[in-house]
């Protein structure tokens, strides 16, 4: 079952208990979804259906910037005092979190930033751009923060 396909069954399921916000989130999930597969048919000119459908690592990508949009959502809102509108955005993450493998600790990814810095030789903050693209390809499908690993990036090299 595909990613689209458990959002449609959600949906569903949402529907029949109306569950409004719930609702409005998977409605939201499977549109961009489906706005990136028309994006990526659009690249792929003389591509077939089956070639323009996403695969489980791109619809999982669209979502993760679906979570990090709300987050960045949430932090404008809470400087400008709107906490209903955060709260929001919150509980749109909680949701769209179910469909994400689980997230990794701080810990495990600070072994894996550590285990990349120690293969590609990096000593100082110079460096850093190769570190985080050597770390971010590590850590392809997997819920990861980007300012989390970017901190400590910086904090191993010093910077």
């Amino acid at each position: 079952m595909t990613f689209l396909e458990r959002i449609e069954q959600d949906l569903k399921a949402a529907m029949k208990s109306k569950e409004a916000n719930r609702l409005s989130t998977l409605r939201m999930m499977k549109t961009a979804i489906r706005n990136r597969e028309i994006e990526k048919r659009a690249t792929l000119a003389d591509a077939s259906l089956t070639e323009a459908s996403l695969t489980d690592e791109e619809a999982l990508k669209v979502l993760q910037s679906l979570v990090k949009q709300r987050r960045d959502s949430i932090e404008q809102y809470q400087q400008a005092g709107r906490t209903e509108l955060a709260e929001k955005e919150a509980a749109e993450i909680k949701v769209i979190e179910v469909y994400l493998p689980a997230a990794l600790d701080e810990a495990a990814i600070a072994k894996i930033v550590e285990e990349t810095i120690a293969e590609t030789g990096a000593s100082s903050a110079k460096e850093m751009g190769n570190v985080m693209k050597a770390v971010m390809a590590k850590l392809v499908g997997q819920t990861v923060d980007g300012k989390v690993v970017s901190q400590l990036v910086r904090a191993k090299l010093g910077a």
